[in-house]
């Protein structure tokens, strides 16, 4: 019997033969923006670095190196912090100009070798689908390790590599490498892949689920086998139908072809005097809730994800996002995701000169009903007080019907 999952040194059979079904191949330059800082200056190679703005006790690590990541710094950290727990650490300063030149060059690398490409914005992390290629460019394997040389020739970075039937196996291998190595997982082998790795480790579970599964004793993948579907719906509702493929390892994702830009809805407001007045600014975001709410539901999409960016009358802004898998298109809910977004990105005493909401990560509804009468009853009035309150609006105008600020705190509560 076949190992579960095969290192580089368990492939004996790389020819284009084997490789004729679906094959992804991502590409994860670790640390991406130390790893710019380090190609440029080269004494940085030999210390741990946390990127940061330096001199401020409160900023944000934007990333760290391997060996700060060992000490215990984590992205989001405070710098203070991070110090604490690595002290040799050197701060760099972000330039994400530089890392968006880094990555336009890292792109340009693998452009050549197929149309369906993609890149997980500017964080050294890139897909592309090698499916029926191998006719012009060889086994997707010689591909990746093609890529993987010039890149670390041509730019300094030695990315790791995954191949997979899919983004979400090659995304857990490229996790299980790093910081560098390659890893490959053949069609037929993904969810024997994912049995022995803890679940912390796959994507789409947030750290409620976590603790949630460790209240069954559950630790690794392999231990929720044996649930079925209705076992995954009485304990996670409408996500556990999502929550059953994850962990088979099923993902269906296709890669977006290069240059696509992903479809978002977004709504800003410039204040006419910057102001730091809560109410004001309170009523401002369920505003432009209201307005990706409406947009939304005229495609007939959800949101599962919500981006804030808060501009502040000193140039400085700030940017932070809350992500649910299964979405929504209410104003109400968008609203309370935006409150709890607020209240982490309005973090400084100076007053507000804009705010820009965003929603992306658009799908369509999911059709599964709640497993309980009570939430099934109240998803129906939000939705049809949603229904009503779109009726009015398209008939007689969208600023005939305003919905009060103190209305909407109830459902969301």
């Amino acid at each position: 019997m076949p190992p579960p999952w095969r290192a580089l040194s368990g492939i004996t059979d790389l020819s284009w033969a084997s490789w004729h079904e679906r094959t992804i191949v991502h590409l994860n330059v670790a640390d991406f923006a130390v790893a710019v800082e380090r190609v440029i200056d080269s004494r940085l190679k030999t210390r741990p670095v946390v990127v940061a703005v330096p001199g401020q006790n409160r900023s944000a690590v934007y990333d760290m190196s391997e060996e700060a990541y060992q000490s215990g710094v984590r992205k989001g950290m405070a710098v203070q912090r991070a110090l604490r727990l690595c002290s040799q650490a050197v701060v760099v300063a972000p330039r994400f100009d530089r890392y968006e030149r880094a990555m336009n060059a890292f792109l340009r690398h693998a452009q050549p070798y197929s149309p369906l490409i993609e890149a997980e914005e500017v964080n050294g992390h890139l897909f592309l689908d090698l499916s029926g290629t191998g006719r012009l460019f060889g086994p997707p394997p010689d591909i990746a390790w093609r890529i993987r040389r010039e890149t670390r020739q041509d730019l300094g970075f030695d990315p790791i590599w995954t191949l997979a039937p899919n983004k979400l196996v090659a995304k857990v291998a490229s996790r299980i490498v790093k910081p560098t190595g390659e890893y490959i997982v053949q069609d037929g082998e993904q969810e024997e892949f994912l049995k022995p790795l803890p679940i912390g480790l796959l994507p789409g579970l947030e750290a409620e689920d976590l603790l949630l599964l460790k209240d069954f004793h559950i630790s690794l993948t392999g231990q929720l086998s044996p649930w079925t579907p209705d076992q995954w719906r009485v304990v996670f509702g409408r996500r556990g139908d999502c929550l059953h493929r994850l962990i088979r390892g099923e993902d269906p994702t296709p890669v977006q072809p290069a240059g696509q830009k992903e479809e978002k809805i977004q709504a800003d407001f410039p204040f006419g005097d910057d102001t730091n007045d809560w109410q004001q600014v309170e009523s401002t975001l369920f505003r432009l809730a209201e307005k990706i709410g409406y947009e939304l539901r005229c495609r007939q999409r959800v949101a599962r994800r919500l981006t804030l960016t808060v501009d502040y009358s000193d140039g400085i802004r700030t940017q932070r996002q809350k992500t649910d898998p299964s979405g929504t298109a209410n104003d109400f809910k968008l609203f309370a995701w935006a409150g709890t977004i607020l209240k982490l990105a309005w973090s400084r005493r100076t007053r507000i000169r804009c705010l820009k909401l965003c929603g992306d990560r658009l799908a369509f509804p999911s059709a599964q009903r709640s497993l309980f009468a009570e939430t099934e009853q109240e998803n129906r009035r939000r939705d049809s007080l949603m229904s009503a309150i779109d009726r009015i609006r398209q008939r007689f105008g969208k600023d005939m019907l305003q919905v009060g600020i103190g209305r909407c705190r109830a459902p969301a509560a």
